[in-house]
């Protein structure tokens, strides 16, 4: 396994391209409602990375082998889809809950970041898993620091979720990101704490725990990319792109309209 160190430089320019794929996600917020297609939402995203942060959508014609080329900008999974949803005609719906996942390309650095929207007044199940999902991201988070394992934040995730009475997908995980969509290493969601790569200064990977409210098991559709649960119980995901520094973590994906923070974070600033 080969782990790219980021330079001084590098995480410069790793710190634009996050703060910008945040930002990307303030913008769109608004747009966010009842009778608002997500490919509406997608256009928006395009147009505003495109013309406005002068930069580009990563997802936009990105064929890993044994893919075909992803048809949009931005990945937009409502409900019982997991990930890699396709922005389409179908209008958002009251209830429906939606993750929207946006990754930037700027001066050849990928900033890659998720959240998850609730649609109107959505079912206290729905709600609960969001806000699950939302706490064990940070959970793993907080996990980050040189000396650390990569099993320490699966382990964090997993048992904070199951402890919840939720499950973790496990074919799909975070990954290391710099001048490349994803580098080494793997991050997962689950795991045992003390195992795994070892944590140092410069790594830069995301963080993106999907969990379902019902079985871990998944389904692709036969678009090729869209993942949904297969017994179709909801799912939830959050992401953010994180730099292990020399004290701690810096999250990289954050910016002036990200949703507050859970009590026990700590050491992490949002930008005014």
């Amino acid at each position: 396994m080969t782990i790219h160190i980021k330079t001084g430089a590098e995480i410069e320019g790793m710190r634009l391209a996050g703060r910008l794929a945040s930002e990307v996600l303030d913008h769109l917020t608004p747009y966010v409602k009842a009778g608002v297609t997500t490919e509406e939402i997608d256009r928006i995203a395009h147009e505003y990375i495109v013309n406005v942060q002068r930069a580009v959508p990563a997802p936009l014609n990105y064929a890993p082998p044994g893919y075909k080329p992803y048809p949009k900008s931005i990945c937009t999974s409502i409900n019982h889809v997991i990930c890699h949803g396709i922005p389409n005609d179908r209008p958002l719906k009251n209830g429906d809950i939606l993750n929207i996942d946006v990754t930037v390309i700027k001066d050849g650095f990928h900033g890659d970041t998720s959240r998850m929207f609730i649609i109107g007044e959505a079912s206290i199940q729905a709600r609960r898993l969001c806000q699950i999902t939302y706490e064990a991201m940070w959970r793993g988070i907080m996990k980050v620091k040189p000396g650390a394992r990569l099993g320490d934040i699966g382990h964090a995730i997993q048992t904070f979720a199951e402890n919840a009475g939720y499950s973790v997908v496990r074919e799909f995980c975070g990954h290391g990101i710099g001048r490349k969509f994803h580098e080494e290493p793997q991050v997962l969601h689950y795991g045992r704490p003390g195992t795994g790569e070892e944590l140092v200064p410069g790594m830069t990977f995301t963080i993106e725990p999907m969990i379902n409210a019902g079985r871990r098991e998944i389904r692709e559709m036969p678009d090729g990319w869209t993942i949904v649960t297969k017994d179709r119980s909801l799912s939830a995901q959050w992401e953010h792109t994180v730099l292990v520094t020399d004290t701690g973590v810096e999250v990289l994906t954050l910016s002036a309209g990200y949703p507050p923070l859970p009590e026990f974070v700590t050491g992490v600033a949002v930008p005014a």
